[in-house]
């Protein structure tokens, strides 16, 4: 059986590009979040990162992959406080993008509950504030 990528189905590199940049217009006025990200008050770099990030997570180029290398995403998250505050504001802020993203598509509302299934678990995942470094 040959399935479609997302990334195929929602158009390409726009949609993500898209979806990053929602995303952060909500990051820009978090008081908690905007002042996590090393370029900030330029969140250029960050949106670039993810964007790749993204589009090679969904199937889409690797062009992540060959700039960065491998995602270690909790190596890389590490020098930023990520505890529950921070994974609910995050979380708010990608559910947001994700519906407006998704809204008025005819597959919007299993887009949405798939990009979800991702995000609500990787945003958990990248915790770094559990005592003595143990996972639940």
């Amino acid at each position: 059986m040959d399935e479609t990528s997302l990334y195929d189905r929602v158009g390409g590199d726009q949609f993500f590009t898209d979806l990053v940049d929602a995303f952060y217009e909500g990051i820009a006025t978090d008081e908690l979040l905007a002042p996590l990200y090393p370029e900030f008050p330029d969140f250029g770099p960050a949106r670039e990162r993810l964007t790749l990030f993204l589009i090679q997570y969904w199937g889409g180029p690797h062009t992540y992959m060959e700039v960065r290398g491998h995602p270690r995403l909790r190596m890389r998250h590490m020098p930023f406080h990520v505890g529950e505050r921070e994974r609910d504001r995050w979380l708010v802020h990608m559910a947001a993008a994700v519906e407006r993203m998704c809204d008025g598509r005819p597959d919007g509302v299993e887009l949405a509950g798939e990009l979800l299934a991702y995000f609500v678990p990787a945003a958990e995942h990248l915790r770094n504030d559990h005592p003595l470094g143990l996972r639940p």
